[in-house]
C-alpha cells in the first residue's frame, strides 16, 4: 500500500481560526528501557514538504539521516526537548513527556498560537492551545517534520552513549528492547542511562534489588488496596 503523503489539513484549520504559528510535536523513545524520552517541535508554515516526508517510523534509518539536515533547512523553525532517564523514573512518562515538550516549545525562537500533538492523549495541556490528532505524524507535515527531526536527534544520541557502554547494543537498538539488550542486562545490569523504574526490571533477578518505585505509584497501589479491603 502507498503512504499517503501528510498536508497542510490541520493547521490551515487552526490558521482559519486565529492561530498565525502552529508547531507540530511528536515524540520518541516512550517505550525504550534506556536514554531520555525526546519531543520534537517544528514549525513548517504551509509551504510544499520535502518529497518523502512522512512518518519517521516508516522511513528507513539510511532515508531519516538523509532528510533530518534537508528538513533542518527547510523548517520555520524547530527544537528537540528530553527528559532524563532519571526525570522519568522520578515523575512517570506522563509528566516526563510534558517536561520535555515544555523544553522543546521553550527552546524555539518563535511562540506557537496553537500546537498539533501526535496522537489521542495530551499530555501538554495549558496555557498552550493543543490540538491531539490521531496519527498525526502522517498526515500533518509539520508533525512528520518533527517526528524524523526528534528520531534522528535521539538516535544519534544514543549511539553516542553507545560508545561507552557497546554491551547493550544501543546504536542499532537505541535504548528499546532487543536480544542483544536484554542479554546485557542480565549479564551487567542497568547503566546510569537505564529506566530503573520499568517494568523489565522484574524480568532481572540479579539486579531487582535496583529497581526504583516512585513514591505516588506506592501511594496509588496502597489507595487501591485499601479500597479493594474495604469493598469499594
Amino acid at each position: 500500500m502507498p503512504i499517503v503523503p501528510p498536508t497542510h489539513s490541520v493547521e490551515r484549520s487552526l490558521r482559519r481560526a486565529g492561530a498565525r504559528i502552529v508547531v507540530g510535536l511528536d515524540e520518541v523513545g516512550r517505550g525504550a528501557w534506556a536514554g531520555p524520552v525526546a519531543v520534537g517541535a517544528a514549525v513548517t508554515g504551509l509551504r510544499k514538504a520535502p518529497e518523502g516526508l512522512t512518518d519517521s517510523k516508516l522511513l528507513t534509518g539510511l532515508r531519516r539521516r538523509t532528510l533530518a539536515p534537508v528538513l533542518a533547512d527547510w523548517v520555520t523553525a524547530y527544537a528537540v526537548g528530553q527528559a532524563s532517564p532519571q526525570e522519568c523514573d522520578e515523575l512517570g512518562m506522563t509528566a516526563a513527556l510534558r517536561l520535555a515538550a515544555v523544553r522543546a516549545l521553550e527552546a524555539l525562537p518563535v511562540e506557537p498560537d496553537a500546537v498539533i500533538l501526535d496522537g489521542k492523549h495530551d499530555y501538554l495541556g495549558g496555557p498552550w492551545r493543543v490540538r491531539t490528532v490521531i496519527k498525526g505524524d502522517q498526515s500533518c507535515i509539520c508533525v512528520s517534520a518533527a517526528s524524523v527531526l526528534a528520531k534522528v536527534h535521539r538516535d544519534g544520541l544514543m549511539a553516542e552513549l553507545g560508545e561507552a557502554c557497546p554491551e547493550y547494543g544501543f546504536a542499532e537498538n537505541a535504548g528499546y528492547p532487543s536480544p542483544v539488550h536484554r542479554a546485557a542486562l542480565e549479564e551487567r545490569g542497568p547503566t546510569e542511562h537505564h529506566r530503573v523504574s520499568w517494568a523489565y526490571m522484574d524480568a532481572l533477578p540479579k539486579w531487582r534489588h535496583l529497581k526504583r518505585v516512585r513514591e505516588d505509584a506506592v501511594e496509588a497501589r496502597g489507595s487501591a488496596d485499601e479500597q479493594l479491603a474495604l469493598g469499594f
